[in-house]
């Protein structure tokens, strides 16, 4: 049986980084010496936003991945925003009602005796 060799992040992003400056997966992963298969595998693991290998180089695949999460980002934060606003609207309710309920009660128990 054969064994499977385990690559570090740091090494497939500068792996794949070499492919995408040769502009031929192909002769990286020869240079390397690993299979092409394996290469093409962390590529589409980039694309996919998975691996970072700078912020000079981004796929459009790894844009429109970023981009649809900062719109999820967004709708989160709106999201967000509105509950705060509702609960501090119940909060304000809730302090006028205890304020009213406290007057209410400091008259009826000043009228017994």
């Amino acid at each position: 049986m054969g064994s499977t060799k385990k690559y570090d992040k740091e090494y497939k992003e500068q792996a794949v980084k070499l492919a995408h400056d040769l502009g031929s997966p192909k002769e990286a992963a020869e240079q390397l010496g690993i299979p092409r298969d394996t290469l093409y595998g962390w590529i589409k693991k980039w694309q996919d936003g998975y691996l970072d290998i700078g912020p000079e180089v981004r796929s459009p695949e790894n844009v429109q991945h970023l981009n649809e999460e900062v719109e999820q980002l967004r709708q989160r934060v709106k999201e967000q925003e509105r509950i705060i606003r509702r609960l501090q609207e119940e909060r304000e309710i809730l302090a006028d009602a205890t304020a009213f309920f406290a007057s209410s009660r400091r008259k009826l128990g000043s009228g017994k005796d």
